[in-house]
């Protein structure tokens, strides 16, 4: 039997959440993600779309365009005291997201972000800004993060060597990523992704895409839009109201340090498409792993994780790979190497996911890496990165001698002392040759 969606509460029954939900719409390609923006207003005119304009950002000025299925309802350039992403986000994004919700709030959100712009980012402006002293979530219900995919050029854009300021597309003056790291890291953060169009090389290539990206983020719902006929209202069933959102869940670089999938283990080719997650329990000698460093991502899309070095025993050290370059930097400490007294201040999900595969010597100190690409070896990959471990003669050495080993890494990750109460420090390290 159905009941009215009228009919009271029964008591005791939770309060319904009657906040206005938000859709946050990413994409490097603007022509799809706008396209899928332009899909669910014809589903749903009364959905607010918010765009932001970044071109002239430099300069400190925005462009903000508000609009629903009738027309534009805001179209206004505002200046900002400092031309950056964050200060956008915190100064006009998150202010023009409340006060919709205070204004209009029956009506839901969608915030469509300029392509340089990462998922991530606005996730953490939402958990940590405040809005008149409250978080924006007492007022909106973020509902999912949706990263657009354009078929067409998605393997270009994982492929690419050029930087955003090359491209003259850079965020702020000290924005040095590489576009595919964007666009990686769009992809990696959504909990939905959208495959839209087809690929130039037919059918075939379009569900290599499919499988590459369910290999990149396999915690993320796909959904594939092809065809010149969209059906807004199908559309719309499968990015709004799902609640796929979990804030709690960490960035790709906490990730497996906090016991979440890093990746699926793939070995076996499917339409070309491998991934091969690497894990041992003894360290990287680091010359041994600095020779490789070339060879092992040679033919890779994607790599991703954290490693253990011998010569640097206390620091966990993120690992990232995507448009040719390799990104390698601290992640602060193992947990074994900090003094008890200071798990407190390490992530309760860390400290849980450390416990249940401590080591009784090495305590939490591990391996943990993804590879993902189109026709590798996983079997050679494991070979050649099992060959840089320490040899059983080289474990028993013991760390103090494990130190004095000759290190290309050396200085590339400094712990201070301030990292003792902030294990979760940025990737800027070093992008070996």
């Amino acid at each position: 039997m159905s009941t009215s969606p009228l009919a009271p509460a029964e008591p005791g029954a939770p309060a319904a959440d009657t906040r206005p939900s938000l859709t946050v719409l990413s994409g490097f390609w603007p022509s799809a993600t706008y396209a899928v923006a332009r899909t669910l207003l014809a589903a749903d005119p009364a959905l607010l779309l918010i765009r932001h304009d970044l071109s002239d950002l430099a300069a400190g000025t925005v462009h903000r365009i508000v609009r629903d299925g009738a027309g534009v309802l805001e179209d206004e350039r505002i200046t900002l005291a400092h031309g950056c992403v964050s200060c956008t986000l915190r100064e006009d994004v998150l202010p023009t997201l409340a006060r919709l919700a205070r204004t209009q709030p029956h009506r839901d959100l969608l915030l469509m972000l300029p392509e340089v712009v990462e998922p991530e980012a606005v996730a953490a402006v939402c958990a940590h800004c405040l809005i008149d002293g409250a978080p924006i979530t007492d007022l909106i219900r973020v509902d999912s993060y949706v990263t657009v995919v354009d078929a067409e050029h998605l393997l270009d854009g994982l492929a690419s060597t050029d930087d955003l300021k090359s491209l003259g597309i850079a965020a702020a003056e000290n924005d040095d990523r590489a576009l595919a790291d964007v666009v990686v890291r769009q992809i990696e953060y959504a909990d939905t992704i959208v495959l839209w169009g087809e690929s130039r090389e037919g059918a075939y290539d379009t569900s290599r895409l499919s499988v590459l990206l369910e290999r990149m983020a396999p915690w993320a719902t796909q959904v594939r839009v092809h065809g010149d006929l969209v059906d807004a209202g199908t559309l719309t069933g499968q990015l709004r109201h799902t609640h796929r959102h979990r804030p709690e869940t960490p960035g790709i670089f906490a990730r497996g340090l906090q016991g979440y999938t890093l990746g699926a283990h793939e070995p076996e080719s499917d339409c070309g498409v491998v991934s091969a997650v690497f894990r041992a329990r003894r360290p990287f000698h680091p010359q041994r792993l600095h020779d490789v460093l070339e060879e092992v991502n040679a033919e890779i899309v994607r790599s991703r994780g954290h490693v253990w070095l011998a010569s640097q025993p206390d620091t966990a050290i993120a690992w990232e790979f995507a448009g040719g370059g390799l990104a390698m930097g601290s992640l602060g400490h193992w947990l074994v190497s900090l003094p008890e007294d200071r798990w407190e201040y390490v992530e309760d999900q860390r400290r849980l996911a450390a416990a249940l595969d401590w080591d009784p010597y090495y305590g939490d100190r591990h391996q943990h890496l993804v590879f993902i690409g189109l026709d590798i070896d996983s079997v050679d990959l494991h070979r050649t990165l099992a060959g840089c471990l320490l040899t059983d003669a080289e474990l028993a050495d013991g760390e103090e001698t494990w130190r004095t080993y000759h290190d290309p890494f050396a200085g590339c990750f400094p712990l201070g002392a301030e990292e003792l109460e902030d294990t979760a420090t940025d990737t800027e390290g070093v992008r070996p040759a």
